[in-house]
């Protein structure tokens, strides 16, 4: 099936703000299907104008359906009996005079211009089950007199309106709660939910007759609630949506102006009880907060051990340990970096440039010891996972170390650390212009303990990892290549 995008490229000669005008429309066009009730179809113009293209569809919620099939993709040729083609054509909306039949069922059907700037760009046609047809309830009155309404603002261009895009994750729909005020302010009507929803929040009269803004604003300011002051927030034509909070509940309410003749008509506005959804993000900003804090925590305590280990160096007269013992302290400082970003983000993500920096200056500090080591670094990691960076800083910390003891032998020299995007997977290069390797070295054999870690963290994570000469003239390339889309989570270092 193609898709509204699609239609409009391959078989329209609409222009980009008018395709963007129907799309607006068809985020905002729930609310005319809920509130009448009906099916809605969105008929575009073929480059031929006597064709018409069905470029989205939708169904109500609040009602069953009437169209069983999906129409999106189907095309319809110019006939004087069509309502779509006589909307199109006339610009004004048409409707069937009796209930038609489809497949089996009577259809109430309307077809709608839709008019951007002066001009009919594509027709809404809207369909209603009237089968078991009965008298209707003063909600379903409501929500029919304010469906007219929309529909008459598609037809004048004023719909969809500019403000605030609804959003399909958080905003409310018709069914969570709907409100009607007047011009004057005054609400007209209030659906059953949408008066729970108030009650909640302390308002015990009736809402009916009351004026909209002011009972809002008084029960945020007298619970000492939080929320912009509803009357400050519709200063204007545009869409508008906010939270408040007032005796303990959450509202989040979303408020449409209309217009009906070209004159304002009230307010439609759309309410919604969201104060589990504000209790469970306010337990996730508290849990974010205490993993940043154990992060915090972690960095300082590695900090500790890299310090004592440091004392421990001075006081060992044997060169070989003071060795070992700074080789421990970088791997304690690298993980520490790690954790330090941690404990700075909220993001499952961490900005690998500034850990690879930090390792990068730890590697040079111990390096000093034995003569000038520049090590720096040649393009960006990116963002890697959390998961992947300690383990990183790990490798990226022995290959340096490595580098620097054997390549260069401990003396002056330069180390490069080149990381690539391949993919979805990171390619690191660290390379030195030093000796070189050994003759007949072979990495499967080599005693080394820093190496033996890099092959064990890297085969944890299910990459690859290899050394050899260096491409570019002197010294040798080591190069690890890294899945980044689902790494394993297991370690086997201990």
């Amino acid at each position: 099936m193609a898709t509204m995008g699609e239609i409009f490229g391959e078989h329209t000669a609409l222009l980009p703000e008018q395709t963007d005008w129907l799309r607006r429309l068809t985020q905002e066009w729930h609310l005319i299907a809920d509130l009448s009730f009906a099916d809605l179809v969105l008929w575009v113009p073929d480059r031929d104008p006597n064709m018409m293209w069905a470029a989205a569809q939708v169904r109500p919620v609040t009602g069953p359906t009437c169209l069983l099939d999906d129409l999106v993709g189907d095309l319809i040729a110019y006939t004087p009996e069509n309502l779509v083609s006589e909307a199109y054509m006339s610009g004004v909306m048409t409707r069937t005079s009796d209930n038609k039949l489809q497949a089996g069922v009577p259809v109430d059907v309307v077809a709608i211009p839709v008019v951007h700037d002066g001009e009919t760009i594509a027709v809404l046609e809207r369909s209603t089950n009237q089968l078991g047809v009965r008298s209707t309830s003063a909600l379903e009155e409501a929500y029919l007199e304010i469906a007219d309404v929309l529909c008459d603002m598609v037809q004048l261009g004023t719909f969809p309106m500019a403000g605030v895009a609804s959003d399909p994750t958080a905003s409310p729909r018709v069914g969570d709660g709907l409100i009607r005020v007047s011009a004057d302010g005054d609400v007209t009507y209030a659906s059953p939910n949408a008066v729970s929803i108030y009650r909640r929040m302390g308002f015990s009269g009736d809402l009916v007759d009351e004026d909209f803004f002011a009972f809002t604003d008084q029960l945020v300011t007298r619970e000492g609630g939080s929320g912009t002051s509803v009357s400050t927030a519709l200063d204007g034509i545009e869409a508008a949506e906010f939270d408040l909070h007032a005796g303990g509940s959450d509202l989040r309410a979303r408020i449409l102006p209309l217009v009906s003749h070209g004159e304002p008509d009230g307010l439609l506005v759309l309410c919604r009880d969201v104060t589990e959804l504000r209790e469970r993000e306010r337990r996730l900003v508290g849990k974010d907060a205490t993993i940043r804090e154990i992060h915090h925590r972690v960095k300082n305590n590695l900090q500790t051990v890299a310090a004592l280990l440091r004392m421990q160096a001075r006081r060992i007269p044997s060169v070989e340990a003071k060795e070992a013992l700074a080789e421990a302290m970088s791997r304690v400082a690298a993980i520490a970096s790690v954790h330090e970003t941690l404990s700075q983000s909220y993001d499952d993500d961490v900005d690998f440039d500034d850990v690879a920096d930090r390792v990068l200056r730890i590697v040079g500090d111990v390096a000093a010891t034995h003569g000038q080591v520049q090590a720096s670094r040649v393009g960006s990691f990116g963002m890697i996972p959390a998961a992947v960076a300690t383990s990183l800083s790990l490798v990226m910390t022995e290959l340096c170390q490595n580098a620097v003891e054997h390549g260069l032998d401990s003396t002056s020299g330069q180390v490069v650390v080149e990381p690539r995007r391949v993919d979805h997977s990171l390619e690191l290069l660290v390379s030195d212009a030093g000796v070189g390797l050994p003759e007949g070295f072979e990495l499967a054999s080599s005693k080394s303990l820093g190496l033996s870690i890099v092959s064990t963290l890297v085969r944890d994570l299910g990459g690859e990892f290899t050394l050899g000469p260096n491409p570019a003239g002197r010294g040798s390339t080591a190069r690890v290549l890294l899945p980044l889309d689902d790494p394993p989570s297991n370690s086997s270092l201990g």
